[in-house]
């Protein structure tokens, strides 16, 4: 008889235990798991980081944006096109003084 009850009473705590340890397990992952709250800092962080990096890559879109803009060839800078055929060509007159700098 105390068997019987005791198994009886297993049945019906079953069914909650088994509903707590879900709710335990979702609570858990929201405060500790890859999206929780606890990960917020770190996509804070992140956001931060990915901020500077978009501006470090703006100012250089906008430095490629106005090279090209010198190498159009409605009205190309002279001097920068002088400077890239000679780079890229070797081309040097013979009264030219060539003064390596360093990069």
């Amino acid at each position: 008889m105390v068997a019987a009850r005791t198994l009886g009473l297993i049945k019906r705590a079953a069914l909650p235990a088994l509903a707590v340890l879900i709710i335990a397990n979702f609570l858990g992952y929201a405060v500790v798991g890859s999206n929780g709250v606890l990960a917020w800092g770190d996509y804070r962080r992140a956001k931060e980081q990915k901020k500077v990096e978009l501006a470090q890559l703006q100012a250089e879109q906008k430095r490629l944006h106005h090279r090209s803009e010198l190498l159009d060839p409605k009205s190309a800078d002279p001097d920068l096109a002088d400077e890239m055929v000679r780079t890229q060509l070797g081309l040097v007159r013979p009264d030219e003084v060539i003064i390596p700098l360093k990069d």
